[in-house]
């Protein structure tokens, strides 16, 4: 125990120096901490949302359905399998139908796509319950997005044209009855909703759709009659990708600060074994081993790192605690970044991740420490003891 306790000594005696050392690299401990909390939050955020809104426990797609290939969506379509029928009559899974569109607001035309949704489902938060109709109208529901690039308000009435099963153009008035608020944006933003049974009497599709949402609650696996089921990992592999590549893209902030640290610590390092060379000497004559010198300095090097933490601790765990519950408020144009996140972002942290970080920062600076010690593997008692280093 003498060689902690003397290590302890000779860095808090060192004053100033120790202390700015301590500093700076808590500032990297609190640093990584708070952003990589902030980005696993966003994507939590919004994975919930994007669950919430559009995913459920899961989605059956029809064979030829590929959301990334609008060009296929005019036979993305097919009769419900009985099995998922099933499930759609006990509540546990809604259908939905696409097609390619395309609306004429205010004398223009615009490309969308035109969904059918059953108004009574409650697997997602879709406020489908305002396409119940009650006269001979179509009700459409849109979300704000899709309104102000479109300029539609409730009660407006605008033509959409499509293409049904058998090819043939054909189009209709829909009466907008709601505007929803919405974070997820693949729910909104070029989109329109109406009943699904009345689209699949429009489209020539009747029973059909293009993919079927299950509950979260639901078992859902394999393939059905051909549909094939999409779990979530799938379904959420690209906000899982975008938060990894903006966590990597952090790294680089996360670099500079410990270089900073480390470059600080093995200067530190460096000059307290040139101005302690006699006391090294004193101790290798008094029957201090090499390994046990070596030892020493490595320890009291690697106790910046310590010290740090605890540091780190004390104005860091306050910090991040009242981040995490008052979140960061997000730009108005957050909106065009097609990410499902809402007004505020609230970082997620994790036990794992704050001894992840503390390991990481302690075994760079105990190695940074190690570095200019082994000089003093050479080192000949009578030459410290002389003031020199060979």
């Amino acid at each position: 125990m003498i060689i902690p306790r003397l290590a302890l000594k000779n860095l808090l005696g060192a004053g100033l120096r120790t202390w700015l050392n301590v500093v700076v690299l808590s500032l990297s401990f609190v640093a990584i901490i708070w952003s990589q909390g902030l980005y696993r939050g966003m994507g939590d955020q919004a994975s919930q949302a994007m669950i919430e809104a559009e995913l459920g426990g899961g989605q059956y797609w029809q064979p030829d359905y590929d959301p990334l290939d609008p060009l296929t969506l005019q036979d993305a379509h097919g009769l419900i399998p009985d099995a998922l029928q099933q499930m759609i009559e006990q509540g546990q899974a809604t259908p939905i139908l696409i097609t390619q569109a395309t609306i004429y607001p205010n004398g223009r035309m615009i490309s969308i796509r035109m969904k059918g949704v059953d108004p009574d489902q409650n697997i997602i938060s879709l406020p489908s319950y305002f396409l119940k109709a009650e006269n001979d109208e179509i009700p459409a529901l849109i979300g704000t997005r899709m309104a102000k690039s479109t300029g539609l308000k409730v009660g407006d009435s605008v033509t959409v044209r499509w293409r049904d099963a058998q090819g043939t153009f054909d189009a209709r008035d829909v009466t907008i009855v709601q505007v929803m608020r919405t974070n997820v944006q693949t729910i909104d933003q070029g989109q329109i909703w109406i009943p699904i049974k009345t689209m699949q009497e429009l489209t020539l599709m009747e029973n059909e759709a293009s993919l079927v949402v299950i509950s979260k609650d639901a078992a859902g696996g394999g393939s059905i009659a051909n549909w094939v089921f999409k779990d979530l990992d799938f379904l959420l592999q690209d906000v899982k990708a975008l938060v990894r590549s903006k966590s990597l893209g952090a790294s680089i902030l996360y670099v500079v600060l410990i270089l900073l640290a480390m470059l600080a610590i093995f200067n530190t390092q460096v000059l307290s074994i040139f101005r302690r060379k006699k006391e090294m000497g004193t101790m290798m004559s008094l029957g201090f081993t090499r390994f046990q010198v070596i030892q020493l300095f490595t320890l009291e090097g690697a106790l910046h790192g310590v010290l740090a933490a605890i540091v780190a601790a004390i104005y860091g765990l306050p910090l991040l605690i009242w981040f995490s519950k008052t979140g960061w408020a997000m730009p108005r144009s957050v909106d065009s970044y097609g990410f499902a996140i809402g007004e505020k972002l609230f970082p997620t942290y994790s036990a794992g991740l704050v001894l992840g970080t503390t390991i990481l920062v302690l075994v760079i600076t105990t190695i940074v420490s190690f570095l200019p010690t082994r000089k003093i593997a050479k080192l000949k008692p009578t030459d410290a003891l002389r003031g020199r280093i060979s």
